[in-house]
């Protein structure tokens, strides 16, 4: 039954149109009494009109209503009554249309002597054949009503499940902010209270230097988590503020520390602003970290370059000349990028090349904030 409905489906308007008329006129030659010329022109103008049935239901209805005098079943009035059942939803304008064709089809014609007996009885009759078409108009009505209201359930329970996702997201964020907060933080400001303190009271100079160390360490430590903690409550919208530090001032001493042989190329533009340039050194930062894990030996290449209204980053580098160790990660890393990117509306691209090494480029725009 589906398989059908289906290939009536896809058989064009216009056809299934051109075949209704043919077939009303058919019904028309075959059943009318008599084929006199007012009514054979009178059925020739209702068939004809069943090709606009469409745009103008009501219409065809009442020019097919001269049909119902000239024969007992009219194919024509038939249709013209499932079309405007189908289109309409004025109950009272179905039932005095479904009435005047009940009317029409018990009335003797030609006018003679009147057998109110035998006319009520095609008058029931009439009227129940006209009501036919009329509720299977409205039952397919009502069907395509139903499967536009199923649509639309099922695209706003698709909405609710993506919001409860996101709520459950920014839940899971702003605990994992608060941990981060009460614990790490606590824990990192007493080590670098404790390392200051060590500082000043050791006399020995290595000592002195390697509280120093840990000092620096940790306050730096507690920077990056402060900005960790404001990127999680923000859970990912676009007015978080990022930390000032650190900057592209850093680029030079992260390349220079990197235990990798890095050329550093380009510069960027004055009025790049703080969050893009923090993306940047986070860029290069974790770039330069997978080549020395990943790719022992090779060389790297940092550009900076502007396109545009565009900025960004592209970190290249070799074929590694030995067999890397296998070390742990968690590979987030490119994904911590990554999001990072979406939220000054940027992109990040990564893979290998085809030399054997492997790319990653940053691309911001020069306003971002």
């Amino acid at each position: 039954m589906s398989r059908a409905r289906a290939v009536w489906q896809r058989v064009p308007a216009p056809v299934v149109d051109i075949v209704l008329v043919a077939v009303a006129a058919v019904d028309v030659w075959l059943n009318m009494w008599e084929h006199t010329r007012l009514g054979v022109a009178l059925a020739a103008l209702g068939c004809a009109a069943l090709a606009f049935r469409r745009r103008f239901p009501l219409g065809v209805f009442l020019l097919n209503l001269p049909i119902a005098l000239m024969q007992d079943i009219a194919v024509a009035v038939l249709v013209a009554l499932f079309t405007l059942a189908e289109h309409s939803r004025n109950r009272r304008l179905l039932a005095g249309c479904v009435a005047l064709s009940a009317i029409a089809g018990s009335t003797p014609w030609p006018l003679a002597d009147v057998d109110r007996t035998m006319t009520l009885v095609v008058f029931v009759y009439s009227l129940a054949t006209a009501s036919a078409p009329v509720l299977f108009g409205q039952l397919l009505q009502a069907q395509r009503d139903l499967a536009r209201r199923l649509v639309e359930i099922e695209e706003a329970r698709e909405h609710e499940r993506a919001l409860h996702a996101q709520a459950v997201l920014a839940r899971e964020r702003a605990q994992l902010a608060r941990e981060m907060h009460d614990v790490v933080s606590h824990q990192v400001s007493l080590i670098a209270v404790r390392a200051g303190a060590l500082q000043v009271a050791t006399q020995d100079l290595d000592a002195k230097e390697a509280a120093r160390t840990i000092r620096s360490l940790s306050v730096t430590t507690l920077d990056e988590l402060r900005t960790m903690v404001t990127l999680l409550r923000a859970s990912g919208g676009h007015g978080t503020e990022l930390t000032p530090q650190p900057t592209l001032a850093d680029l030079h001493k992260l390349v220079e520390s990197s235990g990798t042989h890095v050329q550093l190329t380009g510069e960027l533009p004055p009025a790049v602003g703080t969050p893009a340039q923090r993306a940047v050194y986070r860029t290069v930062q974790e770039a330069l970290t997978n080549v020395r894990k990943h790719a022992p030996g090779a060389t790297a290449r940092v550009e900076l370059w502007q396109d545009g209204d565009d900025v960004g980053v592209t970190v290249t580098n070799t074929a590694p000349t030995r067999p890397s160790l296998p070390l742990p990660g968690s590979r987030q890393g490119l994904v911590g990028l990554r999001e990072r990117a979406d939220i000054l509306h940027g992109t990040l691209e990564s893979g290998p090349t085809s030399e054997g090494g492997y790319r990653v480029r940053l691309r911001i725009p020069l306003s971002a904030d």
